[in-house]
């Protein structure tokens, strides 16, 4: 891994582990991903919070959902990012989860 890399991956970390741990474990068709952190910054509850990454957006595609209902799609996600809630400052997230056929319509 070269430095450029190291310092990407220490710079966004929780976006990372998000892409990796969604990517694991669903193998979506599709994964966006998106940062609005900076959108939140000068709310109460994240002044003096260390964390950068604190509030996300993510729109998966995958058949792993199938036959799920949308509570479910959404308890699957949570479990994922279960210590990226719990201990590393992600603090919101917005999900959409869909089967690959939803998607397409």
């Amino acid at each position: 891994m070269s430095t450029t890399q190291l310092t990407a991956a220490a710079v966004r970390p929780i976006y990372d582990a998000i892409e990796l741990k969604i990517t694991a474990a669903l193998s979506p068709a599709t994964l966006t991903i998106i940062d609005n952190s900076h959108l939140h910054a000068s709310h109460a509850a994240m002044r003096g919070s260390n964390g950068k990454e604190t509030h996300f957006e993510v729109h998966v595609v995958s058949d792993g959902f199938a036959g799920k209902s949308l509570v479910q799609r959404h308890q699957i996600v949570y479990k994922l990012l279960d210590e990226e809630m719990k201990e590393k400052g992600l603090h919101a997230l917005q999900i959409k989860a869909q089967t690959l056929a939803e998607a397409n319509k």
